[in-house]
């Protein structure tokens, strides 16, 4: 689950850890008087969606006066923002972010994650504040300082000081920057995030070290101990037909091809994308059902996928294990009758029953094709849709 910069920054402001001051509005009106209540000659004015890159697109804009304030607030919401992350369809902004203007010495970054090599939480830091962190990792991978994080011990005061120097600070920006190391920490552990990102860090010449900007996502899996986290989901943020799955717990993302998959298991799901695409086509969406693979999974499945007008064929490429295939496969027929499906369907069951399964759904009546293999079933759904 993403979160917003603003809603971000609330949080970090939880666990002590200086940011700007500001506020967020949706109405243009009402930044000339932000203007004047943050009582800085220089004012940001920072669109406020989920992707990065917002600078370089026209997102954030600089305002000397509240008339200005004003105006640029005006041009920033409802604009398609169109960056990097985005993708060319872009992002409609619908709220800003005015925070006062900083006396920026140096900028830096930050970042904590998974290293799913370790199975550990890693924080990252780097001199080079203001870049995209995989340009860096790219173009020069020895300016990022890493520190493995034992969850059972957090991050450690030794950690903290010895990522602050590597940075190169000193004196009292060493103490603040260590101290803002330990409160990230906190706040990413304690908030069960996925990640959470400054880019940048700044100091200031007024000798403080703050995060110019917040990036924070969110453990779904952790959303039953985390009751202030659903409130700040942003559903116009989502692809409607992603956020219309999740409420029937299907794990769907929608892609840009021509072939809707339905598929059980996310390792099963990736290698019928990839057959796919051996074959000369493209996966419209990645569809995991789980391992039930019910009448009901399968019905809604079946809706998600013809909701996306670009599909032309479905595959349905299910595992029977612990479920047995002759199960999966009087699902697939009972769902089938309750959907319209008008593009060309082809089924491929394999595991426990998949002969009689193969019966079952040759003989339903239902007008689909009938799989053996993965290869085989994704060549004949190339082939349907052609």
């Amino acid at each position: 689950m993403k979160i917003h910069e603003y809603q971000a920054k609330e949080i970090l402001r939880k666990y002590k850890i200086t940011v700007p001051n500001g506020y967020v509005t949706e109405n243009a009106g009402e930044a000339s008087s932000i203007y004047e209540k943050l009582g800085t000659s220089v004012v940001v004015v920072k669109a406020q969606i989920h992707a990065g890159g917002r600078g370089k697109g026209g997102g954030v804009k600089l305002a000397k006066s509240a008339d200005e304030a004003k105006e640029l607030a005006n041009q920033i919401i409802g604009m398609n923002l169109v960056t990097h992350q985005t993708g060319p369809e872009g992002k409609e902004v619908l709220r800003v972010l005015l925070e006062e203007g900083m006396d920026i010495k140096k900028e830096y970054y930050v970042g904590i994650t998974l290293d799913r090599k370790q199975s550990k939480p890693v924080i990252m830091v780097s001199t080079e504040g203001g870049m995209e962190i995989e340009e860096v990792a790219a173009k020069t991978p020895e300016k990022i300082v890493k520190e493995t994080i034992d969850p059972n011990l957090g991050l450690l005061p030794n950690q903290a000081s010895y990522l602050s120097y590597s940075l190169g600070l000193e004196g009292d920006y060493a103490k603040l920057a260590a101290k803002f190391f330990l409160g990230l920490w906190k706040a990413y552990d304690n908030e069960d995030a996925s990640m959470v990102e400054i880019n940048p860090l700044v100091t200031t010449g007024d000798g403080r070290v703050l995060a110019l900007d917040c990036k924070m996502d969110f453990d779904d899996n952790a959303e039953y101990r985390q009751s202030e986290h659903p409130p700040l989901r942003d559903l116009t943020e989502e692809d409607d037909l992603e956020v219309e799955a999740s409420k029937y717990n299907l794990n769907y993302v929608r892609l840009d091809g021509e072939i809707g998959c339905m598929v059980n298991g996310a390792g099963l799901a990736m290698a019928t994308m990839d057959i796919i695409k051996h074959h000369g086509s493209s996966p419209a969406n990645f569809l995991d059902v789980g391992g039930g693979a019910n009448p009901e999974t399968v019905t809604n499945g079946f809706k998600i996928i013809l909701s996306d007008k670009n599909v032309k064929g479905i595959f349905v490429n299910i595992f029977g294990g612990i479920v047995r295939c002759d199960r999966i496969a009087n699902g697939i027929v009972e769902a089938a009758k309750n959907v319209n499906i008008n593009v060309p369907l082809v089924v491929r069951l394999a595991g426990t029953n998949a002969e009689l399964a193969k019966e079952i759904l040759e003989n339903s009546g239902i007008k689909m094709i009938v799989g053996d293999t993965l290869r085989d079933g994704a060549e004949k759904i190339t082939q349907a849709i052609k």
